[in-house]
């Protein structure tokens, strides 16, 4: 079998193809690296796409912009409803009086304002911190009763719900998750919650939206021409507590803003009980290792491609994640043959300032890539 090329960068003459999505701050957001995705599925001539772990759905947004016809699917709810509202087909209904009827409701102390909202001290300091300032929280307590009081079907809904995240987004004094809050209020929490419409760019192709566990998921859709899988990484980082939050744990306030349903609550941050590390971990995200000395991380990436029914997959993975390069290479090779290996630089960020333990295809010190594989199933 041939070796696979290891391609640093784009390697086409053409021009790489982009997409003009839209999105929430987003850790492991792959917003930069769309030009490179497109451009390796542009030349296996695929016309259906799996978005097996499509979170933000940026991804999802870019195939069906591109003409692909693409199921997207995550397990968490907000994931859906984004999809949901990005890809189905709108009806011929008036979003701009809908948008206008929301931003126009009355604040009101609610839920989000009793465990969201925070007062502005003169200092600047937050106590308790929080997530939003009050006078946010309580339009979001008003706006999200609203959506549930108004005869919307569940592409309008979704597409109120979607607009509404976004512009929490925008005021929101975060590093972008809901694991901590500042200690100071940031300059764009002082803004007020204003929704607006979000950007639809028209498609020609068919979608789908499926949400649940990809295993369970990959036992329903059909047979794809490539599947897109950009996988929760497990930290490679031996010292890496056992216990830390999860993915399902980061964004635990648009579940309860999709879903409204007034969970209960532990820590500091107030997150969803069922997002507690024991009950929400993914098999992705695994630190251990199985009976046969296998991280289980790496077996689940197995399970992954030997399951899906697909003649490519397309594997996005980071070198700061459990699986190593030699381990993913392995199971890979087993499926199908590599036909290409690409490695994208990014700059580092603050989680990445320890020396990772394992090495990848190129190792270079102080330095975080990612890496999309190419494989051609047996």
């Amino acid at each position: 079998m041939n070796q696979p090329q290891l391609q640093l960068g784009l390697f086409s003459d053409e021009k790489p193809q982009s997409a003009n999505t839209e999105g929430i701050k987003y850790i492991g957001s792959k917003m930069l690296m769309i030009p490179y995705i497109l451009d390796v599925a542009r030349r296996t001539n695929a016309r259906t796409v799996l978005d097996g772990f499509s979170g933000s759905t940026r991804v999802s947004q870019a195939f069906a912009q591109s003409g692909y016809d693409v199921i997207s699917s995550d397990i968490s709810a907000w994931s859906e409803v984004f999809a949901t509202c990005y890809l189905r087909p709108k009806r011929d209904w008036q979003l701009a009086e809908l948008i206008e009827e929301l931003n126009s409701t009355s604040p009101i102390d609610g839920w989000f304002t009793e465990h969201y909202g925070g007062d502005v001290k003169e200092s600047g300091i937050v106590e308790n911190k929080k997530p939003w300032q009050r006078h946010n929280t309580r339009k979001l307590d008003a706006i999200r009763e609203a959506i549930d009081e108004m005869s919307l079907s569940e592409i309008e809904k979704s597409v109120a719900i979607t607009s509404l995240i976004l512009a929490l987004d925008k005021v929101d004094s975060t590093l972008g998750h809901f694991a901590s809050y500042l200690k100071e209020w940031s300059p764009r929490s002082y803004k007020s919650l204003q929704l607006k419409e979000p950007m639809f760019i028209e498609t020609t192709g068919s979608h789908e939206v499926r949400r649940g566990d990809i295993f369970q998921v990959l036992d329903d859709v059909p047979e794809v021409d490539l599947a897109y899988f950009d996988p929760p990484y497990g930290s490679n980082n031996e010292k890496m507590p056992p216990s830390r939050v999860r993915y399902a744990a980061y964004y635990h306030i648009w579940t309860t803003v999709c879903l409204n349903d007034k969970p209960r609550l532990f820590g500091k941050a107030k997150r969803r009980v069922d997002t507690r590390d024991k009950v929400a971990a993914s098999v992705f995200e695994d630190f251990r290792r199985s009976f046969s000395g296998r991280f289980r991380a790496v077996e689940a990436i197995d399970r992954l491609v030997r399951t899906v029914r697909a003649k490519y997959v397309l594997l996005s993975y980071s070198s700061g994640g459990r699986a190593t390069s030699s381990e993913l290479v392995e199971v890979l090779k087993r499926v199908g043959e590599i036909k290409e290996i690409i490695e994208i630089e990014h700059k580092r960020n603050v989680m990445s300032g320890m020396r990772w333990t394992n090495k990848w295809i190129r190792p270079k010190e102080g330095k975080n890539f990612e890496y999309l594989f190419l494989v051609e199933k047996h």
